[in-house]
């Protein structure tokens, strides 16, 4: 079984869950959302031994986005080598670009907005510590939003889409509540009720344990 480490990271006011999964054996691994606090998340790193091959966003949010730009020139600076920042769909390019403005509404410093090196679509499948993790859209919070999941390790990540005892919220004027439950019922509850997910914000469950209590699922 491949020797995977996963840490969670809380950043911005938002207590977002910014994910570092790494193999334990090379050290290589990944940041996923870090939404700010870039020293909190390199320290994180430090401490984890870890390498960063990429940087991977689920939606562009400022609290999942927010740090990626200022992240990935901390990284390249430190390993010498490109650090892509890859992900979410391009649907979701609008909210990248106006990260920036938005967090000058809230008062927050030091959030920039995001340009992927690439973007992802359903279908496409990631390297995630050297394990193959399907990319899977689940809309309904963003647009864009996309969820990274490997049925081989019953892990997934899957941001702002699912959380225990609830679900993302759909109030924002490009929300779509049902097309967030679609997702959830359609694409990720099928995956099976082992799987285990990390979720941006709060603790992480399993699937199957949301199909069974989750009210919003009923």
């Amino acid at each position: 079984m491949p020797k995977l480490q996963a840490a969670q990271v809380a950043v911005t006011p938002f207590q977002q869950n910014c994910a570092l999964i790494w193999d334990a054996e090379t050290g290589q691994g990944v940041v996923i959302d870090p939404g700010g606090d870039v020293p909190r998340i390199a320290a994180a790193l430090d401490r984890a031994g870890c390498t960063v091959e990429r940087i991977l966003l689920t939606h562009g949010h400022l609290d999942h986005a927010g740090g990626a730009a200022e992240l990935q020139t901390l990284l390249e600076a430190r390993q010498g080598a490109r650090v892509p920042i890859e992900g979410p769909d391009r649907r979701d390019e609008f909210l990248l670009q106006g990260i920036a403005e938005q967090a000058a509404q809230y008062g927050l410093d030091g959030m920039a907005n995001a340009t992927p090196d690439r973007w992802l679509a359903e279908g496409d499948t990631l390297q995630i510590a050297g394990q193959a993790f399907d990319v899977l859209h689940c809309p309904g919070h963003t647009p864009g939003h996309l969820v990274f999941a490997s049925v081989p390790l019953g892990f997934a990540v899957v941001g702002d889409v699912l959380f225990r005892g609830s679900v993302g919220r759909t109030d924002f004027p490009y929300g779509d509540h049902d097309a967030l439950i679609a997702a959830i019922t359609g694409k990720l509850l099928p995956l099976g009720d082992g799987m285990r997910f990390l979720c941006g914000h709060g603790p992480g469950s399993t699937f199957g344990e949301e199909r069974r209590s989750n009210p919003f699922l009923r």
